[in-house]
């Protein structure tokens, strides 16, 4: 018995040093694997979009500009961007536009910029910057041919407020995919100086057979998007009144067309626009004409 034992005991010591080596070796294997970073994934650290809703008027002001930013800014909270109103023109320059995703024109009128924020302005699209344009950003800069490309058409006069037909051309893209193939709503309609549909995707026409007063020949585009000058430019023709800004589809249409041009909802894009000499329409509105 002694002698078995002593042979159990021999043999234990003699694999006590390669336990040893084994437990050594695996400490210094785990003490050496690097460990996971322990930081949020970049997803979840980066900051909402930001969207600047700009309303600055010196020509026709809207009644409806503070129903349109109440809207805006609960579409913001709903859908996860940040929203910030101003009527500074001061807000465009390098620094602030850096931080912006998407600038919002929000039935702004006549000339609102000057010449040095207009650059700056056009640096931040070309920089991939996008822009949505509500109603009366077509009677903005008129002197401004840049601008009048980038919004796509121009206002030229209007009739007066009243339910009309509207086809949606295109139910793919963020701002329409939530809309019928018809939407009756009523609004006031502009007329715009050009027939914007060569230079842009249209999303929306009018039915010019449901409502008095069309003024561009069947063919009546009031909604559209486009890639331009290296950023993403979306306008639509309603909003001109409080109402508006109640409706839960023209709402989402609104939602949909800001997380477009922000960069948060993709989708596949056209040939970018290149800028010509051409504008879109003569330089003044008609004489008289309310907007």
């Amino acid at each position: 018995m002694r002698s078995t034992d002593t042979a159990r005991q021999r043999f234990l010591r003699t694999l006590a040093p390669v336990f040893v080596c084994l437990l050594t070796a695996s400490i210094l294997l785990a003490l050496d694997t690097p460990k996971p970073p322990d930081v949020e994934p970049p997803a979840a650290r980066a900051e909402p979009p930001a969207v600047l809703v700009f309303s600055r008027t010196t020509g026709f002001r809207h009644g409806s500009i503070p129903a349109g930013i109440k809207s805006l800014t609960e579409l913001g909270r709903e859908h996860g961007f940040r929203v910030e109103a101003t009527e500074d023109p001061r807000f465009f320059e390098p620094t602030r536009l850096g931080k912006t995703d998407c600038v919002v024109f929000l039935n702004t009128t006549g000339d609102v910029l000057d010449d040095e924020q207009q650059r700056h302005f056009e640096n931040f699209i070309r920089g991939g910057g996008g822009y949505v344009g509500v109603h009366s950003a077509a009677d903005t800069e008129y002197d401004w041919p840049w601008y009048g490309r980038l919004v796509g058409a121009w206002f030229k006069t209007h009739p007066a407020i009243q339910p009309a037909r509207i086809n949606v051309e295109d139910r793919t893209f963020p701002a329409t995919r939530m809309l019928p193939a018809t939407w009756d709503r009523t609004d006031e309609w502009y007329v715009y100086r050009k027939n914007p549909r060569p230079n842009v995707r249209v999303l929306m026409s009018l039915d010019e057979t449901s409502y008095q007063g069309g003024g561009m020949d069947g063919d009546h585009p009031i909604s559209w998007y486009h890639d331009y000058d290296g950023g993403r430019a979306f306008y639509t023709g309603g909003g001109h009144t409080d109402a508006s800004y109640a409706e839960p589809l023209f709402r989402e249409h609104l939602a949909g067309a800001i997380k477009w041009a922000a960069g948060m909802t993709p989708h596949p894009p056209r040939k970018p626009a290149v800028p010509t000499d051409a504008v879109p329409g003569d330089a003044t509105p008609d004489k008289g004409a309310t907007r």
